[in-house]
C-alpha cells in the first residue's frame, strides 16, 4: 500500500485492446493504492452501437464524441490534487483506433485529417501520464472476455479488428516516450480470475512508482 506520507502523484494510464481487462485492473489499483480511478463512459456513448453496425458510417462521429470525452477526463485529472488510474488515454485512441480505421479505408483522409488536428490542438497543453500499463491478450481470450460481458454492440466484433488493434498497439508503443511502459501478458497472468496473478502485477506496479 502506498505510504500516506507520500507525495509524490501519480497518473498511470491502462491500455489494452477491447476486453482485455482495463477496467478491471483500474478499480484494482484503485484499492490498492488508494488512486482515483477514471473509467471509460463507453455505455453514454450515443453513436457506439450504430458505430458497429456501420463503421464507415459513424466512424468519424464515433471518435470525435471519444476524443471530446477523453480530453474532458484529462482535464480533470489534470485538476485533480490525487493519484489517478486512467481506463484508456486519449493518446491511445488517436494511435490505435483512428490511424487504423485510416489504414483500413473507414474513415476518409479528409475526416482523419479533421480529426488529427483537433487532436494536436486539445493534447498540446495536456499534462501526460508517470506511467503507462499495456495490458496484451491474445484475440482468442479477448473474444472469451468479450462474449462473457454484457454488451451486445461488442458480440459481431471480428476477430481481424481485434488484430488489427493488437498491430496498432504494438507499432505505437515501439515509439512511445511520453512516460514508462509496463507490459502485462494478461494470457499469463489473468487477475480477473487469480488472486495470485493480482498480488505479482500489483508488487510489479508498485515496484515501478517505488511504493
Amino acid at each position: 500500500m502506498q505510504s500516506a506520507n507520500r507525495r509524490e502523484r501519480h497518473y498511470v494510464t491502462v491500455a489494452g485492446n477491447i476486453g482485455v481487462g482495463k477496467s478491471t485492473l483500474v478499480q484494482l489499483l484503485a484499492e490498492q493504492f488508494g488512486w482515483e480511478p477514471y473509467f471509460e463512459i463507453a455505455e453514454e456513448h450515443p453513436y457506439l452501437s450504430d458505430y458497429y453496425a456501420d463503421r464507415a458510417r459513424w466512424g468519424f462521429h464515433s471518435q470525435v464524441w471519444f476524443l471530446a470525452q477523453r480530453h474532458e477526463q484529462h482535464q480533470a485529472i489534470a485538476a485533480s490534487p490525487h493519484s489517478v488510474c486512467q481506463d484508456r488515454s486519449i493518446y491511445e485512441d488517436y494511435e490505435v483506433f483512428v490511424k487504423s480505421l485510416y489504414e483500413q479505408g473507414i474513415l476518409s483522409q479528409r475526416d482523419f485529417q479533421t480529426y488529427q488536428k483537433l487532436f494536436v490542438t486539445l493534447v498540446r497543453r495536456l499534462r501526460p501520464p508517470t506511467l503507462l500499463i499495456y495490458l496484451q491478450a491474445s484475440v482468442p481470450n479477448l473474444q472469451r472476455r468479450i462474449g462473457g460481458r454484457a454488451r451486445g454492440y461488442e458480440q459481431e466484433i471480428p476477430a481481424s479488428y481485434l488484430q488489427g488493434l493488437d498491430q496498432r498497439y504494438t507499432e505505437w508503443l515501439s515509439r512511445f516516450t511520453e512516460c514508462p511502459v509496463v507490459s502485462i501478458n494478461t494470457n499469463e497472468l489473468d487477475f480477473a480470475r487469480s488472486a495470485a496473478a493480482q498480488r505479482e502485477i500489483i508488487n510489479q506496479i508498485a515496484t515501478q512508482i517505488g511504493a
